[in-house]
């Protein structure tokens, strides 16, 4: 990372699925009294009993951002501190993922890791959310299980299983009801462990449609990455890999 740059910890997952609190054991038990951090919660967040908490970690700043028109703002951050971005969790989380790597190169900062919350009572009633936690899991270096009272040891284990058949690189960590993160320090470890290639330094990647001199030569021999797959849009503007409305089955006020 280069010197004075921000590192930024991007995370997504639903609303209550408990991020705040992750955020605020990472800072309190992850980073030296005196690394600046700076969270970035979103207009819409509800307020919640771990805002006070994290409002009074001394090293902390909480500014609240607003998320228009596909584009993530512009934040100024202090030279060199941690940011600890909280996606939206009332918007499309694809949306904000894809806007992410722009953000990035505006900012001038460095992703470190992105971070996915599931909400494992809202995964456990809901099978058809599995697409959607699948696409989420895709970009995800760290998944933190929440919300796991009540539930089956199977069903979690199933859970978990499904994605480390398809050699998800993922660390999957079971929070606790109660008490802090184990190994804070694992989970801050900027080394990549995604799926998703999107943000890697320096890659280039096929455009779709674009035709080249050499029509024989795949992927491989041209040494471009395949687009994401997931962020892929037809003419439509509508994207290939369709996903369920998880807005659609969140609690009801």
């Amino acid at each position: 990372m280069a010197s004075g740059s921000s590192s930024v910890y991007f995370i997504i997952g639903t609303p209550g699925s408990g991020r705040r609190a992750i955020v605020r054991d990472l800072i309190e038990n992850g980073l030296g009294a005196e690394d600046k951090a700076l969270v970035l919660l979103a207009e819409g967040e509800a307020a919640a009993p771990v805002d006070a908490a994290l409002a009074a970690l001394p090293n902390t700043e909480v500014r609240r951002w607003t998320w228009t028109e596909l584009v993530l703002p512009p934040v100024e951050v202090p030279a060199g501190a941690t940011i600890f971005f909280l996606a939206d969790s009332h918007a499309n989380q694809l949306d904000q993922l894809e806007a992410l790597k722009s953000w990035l190169e505006a900012q001038g900062a460095e992703l470190a890791r992105i971070f996915c919350t599931v909400d494992c009572q809202l995964a456990e009633k809901h099978p058809i959310l599995r697409q959607w936690f699948d696409a989420c899991i895709h970009f995800a270096d760290v998944v933190f299980l929440t919300r796991r009272e009540g539930l089956a040891n199977k069903w979690l284990s199933d859970f978990i299983s499904h994605f480390k058949a398809q050699r998800f690189p993922c660390h999957f960590v079971q929070v606790k009801t109660k008490g802090d993160l184990t190994t804070p320090l694992v989970w801050l470890d900027p080394t990549a462990r995604r799926v998703t290639q999107y943000f890697d330094e320096g890659e280039s990647y096929v455009i779709e449609g674009l035709e080249t001199d050499d029509e024989g030569d795949d992927d491989e021999d041209t040494g471009l990455l395949p687009p994401e797959p997931y962020f892929i849009r037809q003419t439509s503007g509508r994207r290939d890999k369709e996903l369920p409305d998880v807005r659609d089955y969140l609690p009801k006020k």
